[in-house]
């Protein structure tokens, strides 16, 4: 009898030695990434090197303001999508919503003349990863309340080929802001708000829906947010949670120019990942 329970536990004892690396082999055959694949959204995101409030702060020091479409009166957001490659480095630069020739070149120059980014990373891997930045181009609605936007020196000056537009006594200015506007707790802490406070739609949920929606909305001299609504829908209710949150999230600190509170138009995604 001792002999026969003797050979049970050491068949027992097989079992388990045997067992114990087919479950490890199983773990080992995970699905690899697909290294070519582009992905909408991350676990970990890709950022410009040095966050967002430096790639902000670039984007107000180098953009221009295309003296043909100045004096045209054209303005806009143009939003850039482009591919944040493992290495760091942009391509695949171009405009998803054109809507001037000039503003399209240029919002698409300063985006592949800027800094490296941090490549987005899933399962502790880099990934490539698409991501959308809104350039606007707004002209102020009046000479005391100026927008964000940067215009070349000559820009004051018509064009030769280009008449200028009829004299207005209320000629709007474009003008570089001193400080661009920003979340009063800063960039990083305002999107962790956003990540913290969002409530997945059920409907969302239940399609298993995942991706983006870009939503635009104007920073006022108060810091307070108005004007909100998406320019890029994702749907499933997704679109609405967008902007309640852009309701509901905290005051920014406004754009100053010459020390002065002005209006500043955002462009800003909220990420929605199962």
């Amino acid at each position: 009898m001792k002999q026969l329970l003797s050979r049970c536990v050491l068949l027992a004892g097989l079992l388990a030695s045997s067992l114990a690396p087919a479950q490890a082999q199983k773990k080992l055959k995970a699905p690899k990434l697909d290294e070519d694949k582009i992905y909408e959204a991350a676990a970990q995101p890709a950022v410009p090197v040095g966050g967002m409030e430096a790639f902000a702060q670039y984007l107000a020091d180098k953009q221009n303001y295309p003296t043909a479409a100045l004096q045209r009166g054209t303005q806009g957001t143009v939003v850039v999508t482009f591919v944040v490659e493992k290495s760091g480095v942009v391509s695949h630069v171009e405009p998803q919503q054109p809507i001037d020739p000039d503003l399209d070149r240029e919002a698409v120059r300063v985006i592949k003349e800027g800094p490296k980014w941090t490549p987005a990373q899933n399962r502790g891997e880099k990934v490539r990863m698409r991501v959308s930045i809104p350039i606007t181009f707004q002209i102020p609605a009046d000479q005391s309340t100026p927008v964000a936007a940067s215009a070349p020196a000559a820009a004051a000056a018509p064009a030769p080929t280009v008449p200028p537009a009829p004299a207005v006594t209320n000629k709007p200015i474009v003008v570089a802001p001193d400080q661009p506007a920003r979340p009063v707790e800063g960039t990083d802490a305002f999107f962790a708000w956003i990540q913290q406070n969002l409530k997945y739609p059920a409907q969302a949920r239940q399609r298993k829906v995942e991706g983006r929606v870009i939503v635009e909305f104007i920073i006022q001299k108060d810091g307070t947010l108005t004007d909100i609504k998406p320019v890029k829908r994702l749907g499933s209710g997704c679109d609405e949670e967008a902007v309640r949150l852009i309701q509901a999230s905290p005051n920014w600190v406004p754009a100053t120019y010459q020390g002065q509170p002005i209006k500043q138009k955002m462009v800003l995604p909220v990420v929605f990942q199962l």
